[in-house]
């Protein structure tokens, strides 16, 4: 059923079991795993001039480096080959562009993320993506409550027509 399956991350603790699912349907199935950091660089647009943008695009790729390999050490503990990948851009735009011309068959990801006011404001990530993507989305609950007893009940897959 699934030959692609595309896990992006965004170096947040909670990203750990997101990853755990996508590996094991991954493992379950066959297929190829992928993970995506997108470097979201428009948040730090409204910086002070006098700040460096090479020292902040080189912070931004060493910690987009540094998700990509927790994601690595997670899916080692799973009989699946990773591939991944770092993109610049908007997060949700991003995610949708590369798992529709990537040819993935299911993208699974965290209803939460870092977000913050952020999302509060804009909307979370993963919900633009279930509304944009004509890929299948699998949504895994992760926050503060992803041990009360209607986490494993709220997951599903959600895919937008």
């Amino acid at each position: 059923m699934y030959d692609r399956i595309l896990v992006p991350t965004d170096g947040s603790a909670e990203t750990e079991r997101v990853v755990e699912h996508a590996a094991e349907l991954a493992e379950a199935h066959g297929a190829e795993l992928h993970a995506i950091y997108v470097v979201n660089s428009a948040t730090f647009a409204s910086l002070p001039m006098e700040t460096s943008w090479e020292g902040i695009n080189d912070m931004l790729q060493e910690e987009g480096e540094s998700a990509l390999e927790d994601v690595r050490r997670v899916a080692d503990r799973y009989d699946v080959s990773l591939t991944t990948h770092l993109v610049e851009g908007p997060p949700n735009r991003e995610i949708v562009r590369y798992a529709e011309q990537g040819g993935f068959d299911l993208i699974v990801m965290g209803t939460h993320g870092r977000g913050g006011i952020d999302r509060l404001l804009l909307g979370s990530v993963a919900e633009r993506v279930v509304r944009a993507s004509t890929v299948p989305v699998l949504t895994v609950r992760v926050g503060a409550d992803e041990n009360s007893p209607k986490t494993e009940a709220s997951e599903g897959a959600k895919g937008s027509s």
